[in-house]
Parts: C-alpha cells; sequence; structure tokens
C-alpha cells in the first residue's frame, strides 16, 4: 500500500487509466467482430461501411498507445484485404 500523497494518487490515476484502456479495447473487439460477421457471411457492403471507422478506431488507439502501432496496421491490412477477396 503507498504511504505517500503522491503515490496514493498514481494508484487512483492508475485504476482509472486502466478502466478506460479496457473500455476501449473492448470497443475495438466488438467492432472487428462486426467486420469479421459480415466478412464471413459475405456481404460486402456492410464490410465496407464498417472499416473506415475500424480503421480510424485502431489507429487512434495505435496513436496513444493502447495498443502497438504495429499490431493496428495488421489487424486494419487483413481485414482490407479479407474485404478486397469478396
Amino acid at each position: 500500500m503507498p504511504h505517500h500523497k503522491s503515490a496514493k494518487k498514481r494508484v487512483r490515476q492508475t485504476i482509472k487509466r486502466t478502466q478506460l484502456n479496457k473500455a476501449k479495447i473492448t470497443m475495438v473487439k466488438n467492432t472487428l467482430k462486426k467486420v469479421r460477421a459480415a466478412i464471413s457471411t459475405g456481404d460486402k457492403e456492410t464490410a465496407t461501411s464498417l472499416l473506415p471507422a475500424t480503421q480510424k478506431l485502431l489507429a487512434r488507439l495505435a496513436k496513444t498507445g493502447i495498443i502497438k502501432p504495429n499490431a493496428a496496421a495488421r489487424r486494419t491490412g487483413r481485414l482490407a484485404s479479407q474485404i478486397n477477396k469478396l
């Protein structure tokens, strides 16, 4: 347990930041599931309409350091190539 005032504040900040990051990661997972579901059903229109929002979300999380930049690039590239194959 922290004893100093600044250490207690850091614990509070870490808890708050962790909750926000988990929520954002969950949001990304849900959007990826929607796009992958559209791809698996062969619905190219829905997949292409969801792709820009998903790319934007992944880029924003990579920029803030919630996910790694290469992971975001890999996911967007793979989604785009899967949609192009439809």
